[in-house]
């Protein structure tokens, strides 16, 4: 069964676009934990991280550091933090959220950003990746 994120690729469901290429896709979280909340992910449907093969763990991990180098460039943060949960959606992925507090990574902790500001933001990102 597909999940969300195979949806979003397809293209079925829309997203907040930042950066794409053969094998993965970025787009801003719509429940943010902080302001360019992002989730990076495999295009290949794989439940868990850690069922991706050796090559495309590392891909991913790759991609997700120049995706969150332009992240840091483009959101006021002390650091950028990574998480993998993976319980939400059953679908590799990794989260990555501009940092200031310990709470910003707890996910009880959530902000709001109209459509408008969303996509400005996941421009604003997209054009700061190097």
């Amino acid at each position: 069964m597909a999940s969300i994120f195979s949806k979003i690729i397809a293209g079925e469901i829309p997203c907040y676009r930042i950066a794409e290429d053969e094998k993965h896709l970025a787009f801003l979280d719509i429940n943010p934990n902080a302001e360019g909340h992002t989730l990076c992910i495999p295009k290949t449907e794989v439940d868990q991280l850690f069922d991706l093969s050796k090559e495309d763990y590392a891909a991913l991990m790759l991609f997700s550091r120049k995706v969150a180098q332009a992240l840091k460039k483009t959101v006021p943060c002390q650091r950028i933090a990574m998480s993998v949960i993976g319980l939400e959606v059953p679908h590799a992925h990794v989260h990555l959220i501009p940092l200031n507090a310990m709470e910003d990574v707890t996910f009880g902790k959530k902000v709001q950003l109209d459509p408008m500001a969303m996509q400005g933001l996941a421009k604003r990102i997209a054009e700061n990746l190097a």
